[in-house]
């Protein structure tokens, strides 16, 4: 029965082309295999018995690719730090969505992220990177990698292809250029990274026999909304604790690509020890099967709270794809590329600083305060103070994150309570502080 599990189990040939949403039901499994059982079931084991000591012998040669595989022929199952059956399929059902060939699933998004720079880059290479990023990438990036010999260059969403080229000439690092790792939309301004021009410094820069690898964090827009790879990106990463997962019960990320670069990443995950368990693999294949009723739902709400912030008297700036227009130049022409949505997470700007954003999202009812994003309930968060605390104030400032600022994720409740308890948190802080009045009177 193992070694029906292993491999891209895939529906049989019909002359109608299923969705991935209609897939995620039951692609890659097959009731039988369990004893009739609809879903697939936990496999709680830690190794997997083998028919015959051959049998054993074989496996281990393809595990370590110490032989090549036969046309048809799979890796079976030897341990489950190096493949089970919830995880397998869990993984080829992923790669539905984004259209890759290959994905792997990790305990964490920030596993995920590292393990596909341990593997990609080495000493004396450069990674050249976007901001803001994610706080604990950029930590990552920006405090461990150069302990590790690994040059960095970090560039402004707002700079132009150009500048971006005379920055890495500027470097004296322009040869050495291993990896461009972006975040798109940036977190948490939602700026747009432009991927064609990524794709365009990847391939001017893929020179002396040395393949720049293209990394795109793809977490905010989750897998229904931007598809980095059909934009020429060679890896996608997500935290898939995120809208993947979109419970807040689970820690999960995965990385998705080509099957030769994703071979790599999972023989440094098997090493590494990373990959996810049964359970958590469990978990999100049942959040699949909700995945995009989720996620429409909200984009849905989300539009409607960006124009309502939008209209509020207290709030200063909000940014959110779906506002902006062709007055916006580059960046919306970005978006209508290369997005098919406008997501479900907003930041906006209150009147005045720190003071009055904490009056507010202390004065919600039904949102909750707590840093994630992605999952079914509403959440808002500080990033000044919270998930961008690591960095300091110039590069906070260089990077749009100021004290007035707040992130909303937006989940799945009824649009009107949603409204409420923006607008009384809002209306709330306008009555009780003069000075955000005064501010508003004054702009």
């Amino acid at each position: 029965m193992k070694d029906k599990f292993v491999g891209k189990n895939r529906i049989p040939m019909h002359p109608h082309q299923f969705q991935p949403e209609s897939l995620m039901m039951s692609y890659g499994y097959h009731p039988e295999w369990s004893e009739g059982a609809i879903k697939c079931p936990i496999f709680q084991t830690s190794t997997f018995v083998f028919s015959s000591a051959e049998q054993g012998k074989r496996y281990f040669e393809l595990a370590y690719g110490l032989k090549e595989a036969e046309e048809g022929e799979v890796q079976g199952l030897i341990y489950s730090r190096l493949n089970n059956p919830d995880l397998e399929i869990l993984e080829n059902r992923l790669t539905l969505w984004d259209g890759a060939e290959e994905a792997a699933v990790f305990e964490s998004g920030m596993s995920a992220i590292t393990t596909v720079m341990l593997e990609f880059l080495r000493p004396g290479d450069l990674l050249l990177y976007s901001t803001p990023l994610y706080g604990g990438t950029q930590h990552f990036i920006e405090e461990v990698l150069p302990e590790w010999g690994i040059n960095i260059l970090a560039f402004s969403p707002s700079d132009s292809l150009e500048r971006i080229e005379e920055c890495l000439a500027g470097s004296g690092n322009r040869d050495q250029l291993a990896m461009i790792y972006v975040e798109t939309p940036a977190n948490p301004t939602n700026t747009l990274i432009d991927l064609e021009w990524m794709k365009r410094l990847k391939e001017g820069h893929s020179v002396h026999g040395k393949e720049v690898i293209l990394t795109v964090d793809n977490t905010y827009m989750g897998p229904l909304w931007q598809h980095p790879l059909k934009h020429g990106a060679d890896l996608v990463v997500y935290s898939a604790t995120k809208y993947i997962g979109g419970h807040s019960d689970v820690i999960a990320g995965a990385v998705l690509g080509s099957k030769n670069r994703m071979q790599r990443v999972k023989k440094l995950r098997t090493f590494l020890g990373n990959m996810t368990g049964p359970w958590t693999g469990w978990l999100l294949m049942r959040s699949l099967e909700t995945l995009k009723v989720r996620m429409e739902q909200q984009v849905a709400n989300a539009i409607q709270v960006a124009h309502f912030l939008q209209q509020h008297p207290a709030v200063e700036r909000v940014y959110y794809p779906g506002l902006l227009t062709e007055h916006d130049g580059h960046q919306y022409q970005v978006y209508k590329r290369q997005c098919s949505s406008p997501g479900a997470m907003i930041s906006f700007d209150v009147y005045g600083g720190e003071e009055e954003a904490f009056a507010v999202m202390n004065q919600l009812k039904m949102i909750h305060l707590a840093v994630s994003l992605g999952s079914t309930e509403s959440l808002v968060q500080h990033p000044y103070t919270m998930t961008h605390a690591g960095l300091n104030e110039t590069e906070k400032l260089q990077e749009g994150i100021t004290e007035k600022m707040i992130r909303l994720s937006v989940g799945v409740e009824n649009i009107n309570d949603l409204l409420w308890d923006l607008g009384q948190a809002l209306d709330s802080v306008l009555a009780s502080q003069p000075q955000t009045a005064a501010l508003i009177e004054e702009a």
